[in-house]
């Protein structure tokens, strides 16, 4: 590698080994590790959301993980600003960003920017989430439908958050959000000077590391982390409520299943997601340098990446 790029992106799916690899390549460049994972951002669950921990860490500093509070919706305009404060803040010290995760939507962003939504007035935002709360995600795909159905057509009819969000757009600003998801954003990253790698796995060999982590984190804790989350009492529309292997472990901690049950459970929503991860990075990153690691060699694969 003849000068550092701006960055380099490790994407994959859910227990691929890219939050691993991410050390190693950092520690070959002198880098920071930034998260890209929509779920590791989340202080309260740290071994259900494979948040890297200490001894993984390897001394490598390590950024945007488990900072937000349960309670907290982090959004992807949050995210974008916090990973440009955080790259600039490495780099101003020569030090190369390292960004490693699996949320698509978070890569987007880096390398295409946001569109342009105007400022929501708060008292809308008030009111539409005093409705999802109230009347849940049917009346809001109702309501949207009502006054958005180009919107209403894109979304599910059960996404609270993204009805929540295309509702009070298209009532602060008159303008559905399609027509501001058209226009341009300003990209965080120059893509031309980053370095863009997918970490690529047998999809059979990945849905057995899904299984066997998913084991590991009931060892690991992860009983505990729900029950404490579940003491909050969270609305259940909030994004850390529906991070994978909750909903079942809370269903076994009131007593409605055995755990053999929960575990088969988020062990099967696991996979499911990890295979939706598999179909939108081979669709969206077609150009970036594709990575197995189980057929290359460590040393092979971090001067491929570098190459």
């Amino acid at each position: 590698m003849s000068s550092k790029p701006q960055a380099i992106l490790i994407a994959g799916a859910t227990a691929s080994g890219k939050s691993g690899l991410a050390v190693e390549v950092a520690k070959a460049v002198d880098g920071v590790v930034i998260n890209t994972d929509s779920m590791q951002v989340y202080r309260d669950l740290s071994v259900l959301t494979a948040r890297p921990q200490d001894g993984e860490m390897q001394d490598v500093a390590h950024e945007l993980y488990g900072f937000v509070g349960a309670a907290d919706v982090y959004s992807v305009g949050r995210y974008i600003a916090d990973a440009k404060v955080h790259a600039e803040a490495a780099r101003a010290r020569d030090k190369v960003p390292v960004f490693a995760g699996g949320t698509g939507l978070y890569f987007r962003g880096l390398l295409e920017g946001l569109s342009p939504v105007p400022a929501i007035d708060p008292d809308v935002r008030t009111r539409w989430r005093d409705v999802a709360a109230l009347d849940g995600a049917a009346a809001l795909h109702a309501a949207l439908r009502a006054r958005d159905a180009e919107m209403a057509n894109r979304l599910m009819p059960t996404d609270m958050q993204r009805l929540v969000r295309a509702l009070e757009v298209i009532e602060s600003t008159g303008r559905s959000l399609s027509h501001w998801q058209s226009l341009p954003g300003t990209p965080v990253l120059d893509e031309a000077q980053c370095i863009k790698v997918v970490v690529e796995m047998d999809r059979e060999d990945l849905y057995r590391r899904c299984d066997l982590r998913f084991k590991q984190m009931i060892d690991g804790g992860a009983l505990f982390e729900v029950s404490r989350l579940q003491a909050m009492q969270l609305e259940t529309s909030l994004p850390v409520m529906r991070a994978l292997g909750v909903a079942p472990l809370m269903r076994y901690l009131d007593g409605e299943c055995d755990l053999a049950e929960a575990v088969d459970r988020g062990q099967t929503e696991t996979r499911q997601y990890a295979k939706r991860q598999l179909t939108w990075l081979r669709r969206n990153m077609m150009s970036w340098k594709s990575i197995n690691l189980k057929c290359m060699e460590r040393n092979d694969v971090i001067d491929v990446i570098l190459s």
